[in-house]
């Protein structure tokens, strides 16, 4: 029970072309593809990480989407996501250790940034 490994880290910034421009011509990653979620009020970015995993650059098409609103606080980190072995025990684990939790019984679960310092944890089952 518990995380098993690293999947994704979600940036989240105010201009996805500078965004982009950023983790492509500045850090030297390559941009694997572009999309756009209107569910989410988001377009995003996805770089291929050596080693695995990825970094999603996401920024806000709708100022009151999550990513919108979080933009308030200003440009970082937004999401780290997590593979788990069993998403209902480790869910469970975490609420006895005192997290608060968003969206469970869905297919991944968030760690609301209140009980992780400001970052927003992600965790789906492997």
């Amino acid at each position: 029970m518990g995380l098993t490994a690293f999947d994704h880290l979600v940036v989240r910034v105010e201009d996805i072309d500078e965004g982009i421009a950023t983790y492509r011509d500045k850090v030297g990653l390559e941009l694997d593809r572009t999309d756009e979620s209107e569910a989410l009020g988001i377009k995003q970015a996805f770089f291929n990480l050596p080693g695995g995993g990825f970094i999603e650059v996401v920024a806000p098409t709708d100022p009151d989407s999550a990513v919108g609103r979080a933009l308030r606080r200003g440009e970082g980190i937004h999401t780290v996501a997590f593979a788990v072995d069993d998403l209902a025990a480790t869910c469970e684990a975490m609420k006895a250790g005192g997290a608060q939790l968003i969206g469970e019984g869905g297919p991944q679960v968030f760690v609301h940034p209140k009980s992780t310092h400001g970052v927003l944890l992600q965790l789906s089952e492997a």
